[in-house]
């Protein structure tokens, strides 16, 4: 299960710090991510994490967002800076392969997702 955390609105150019709650994902080598989907829109790949720590980012949020994970809390984070408009959607963790997952967003683990508005 995996429940995200953090969302809300926020103005044009600034911060917020998502975070996803981690319990029941059997597999420690999966990848985990963040996506997004906003309406009309297709979901977005923004960041992933793989077991050993390695961050990857779509060139979107490169430079303004940061994933990172800690394993002792079972959370994931994203902490996401310089916002604006284009950012607002609705914001998932999940977890999977890498492949399956970050490249096509075929994970095996989703939350319910956080609101974030931007304006």
């Amino acid at each position: 299960q995996l429940v995200e955390s953090g969302g809300g609105s926020v103005q044009a150019g600034g911060s917020l710090r998502l975070s996803c709650l981690v319990s029941g994902v059997t597999n420690n080598r999966y990848a985990m991510a963040w996506f997004r989907q906003a309406p009309g829109a297709e979901r977005e790949g923004l960041a992933a994490i793989d077991s050993d720590g390695r961050p990857d980012y779509a060139d979107s949020v490169k430079g303004r967002f940061t994933i990172s994970k800690d394993n002792a809390k079972n959370t994931l984070t994203l902490q996401m800076n310089s916002l604006n408009p284009e950012d607002a959607a609705m914001y998932y963790c999940a977890a999977g392969g890498w492949l399956l997952c970050w490249d096509s967003g075929r994970c095996n683990y989703w939350g319910q997702g956080t609101q974030v508005t931007v304006s």
